[in-house]
């Protein structure tokens, strides 16, 4: 699918797009680039973001980099490492694939503000049904 196709198919996952605001940048195969802008509604207690708003976007493009293609892929485990609080309102999200087989995949999903710096790391498992 191209980014047109992909956006219009991921439209359905109206937590993602519609009560997060997360936006497809990028596609392509095997790889994909998403972001979202920090509003209140996604910071914690403490005053910062939390850390399910970062998992969300990391999950997200995590889906948009395996099921663009047209095959339904589900995630089987993710592990996040926050590395850093964001300096900015802006995250983005890149995804790349690490290995992909018949039926499991693997990706690491890295998610930083809109100045560069390293929030989190995501490595992510996958399989296709």
């Amino acid at each position: 699918m191209n980014l047109k196709e992909t956006r219009e198919f991921f439209a359905a996952d109206r937590f993602a797009t519609y009560k997060t605001g997360i936006t497809i940048d990028e596609v392509g195969e095997g790889c994909a680039v998403c972001s979202f802008e920090i509003t209140d509604d996604d910071v914690a207690a403490h005053g910062s973001v939390m850390g399910g708003a970062i998992f969300t976007l990391a999950d997200f493009t995590f889906a948009v980099s395996t099921n663009a293609p047209g095959q339904l892929t589900v995630t089987v485990s993710s592990t996040i490492n926050y590395i850093g609080m964001p300096k900015d309102k802006r995250l983005v999200a890149v995804s790349k694939c690490l290995k992909s087989g018949k039926k499991a995949c693997f990706y690491e999903i890295t998610v930083s503000d809109g100045a560069g710096n390293l929030v989190a790391t995501v490595l992510t498992n996958g399989i296709r049904i």
